[in-house]
C-alpha cells in the first residue's frame, strides 16, 4: 500500500495541472493529507462512493498519463543516474568543488 502511496504522490506530482479542481482536492486530501474517504465525502457534501469513484478514475488517469509522457519513469532514471555518478566520483567531489557544484545542480533540476 505504502509503495502505491508514493507512486500515486509522484503521478499527482508531475500531472496534477492535467486534473480538475475536484480531481485534485479529493486526490490531495486523500493521498496528500490522509484523509479517509467518509471524511472527504462530508467535507464536499456527497457520498463516500462518489469520492471512491472519482479517486480511482484519477488515479486511471494518472496512469495513463504516465504511459504517455513518462515523466515519472524519467525522473527515476535521472535520480538513479545522479546517483552513480555520485557514487564513481565520491573521491573526486572532495577535491572538486566544480564537479560537485555541478552534481548538486544537475540533481536540484527535478
Amino acid at each position: 500500500m505504502l509503495e502505491k502511496t508514493t507512486r500515486m504522490n509522484y503521478l499527482y506530482d508531475f500531472y496534477q495541472a492535467l486534473l480538475t479542481p475536484k480531481q485534485r482536492s479529493y486526490m490531495s486530501l486523500y493521498y496528500l493529507d490522509d484523509y479517509s474517504l467518509g471524511e472527504i465525502a462530508e467535507e464536499f457534501d456527497v457520498s463516500r462512493q462518489a469520492v471512491y469513484d472519482n479517486i480511482k478514475r484519477t488515479e486511471q488517469m494518472l496512469e495513463q498519463y504516465e504511459e504517455k509522457l513518462l515523466l515519472l519513469e524519467r525522473f527515476q532514471e535521472r535520480q538513479s543516474i545522479v546517483q552513480q555518478l555520485k557514487a564513481e566520483l565520491e573521491p573526486d567531489l572532495k577535491h572538486n568543488d566544480k564537479l560537485s557544484t555541478l552534481l548538486n545542480s544537475l540533481e536540484k533540476l527535478d
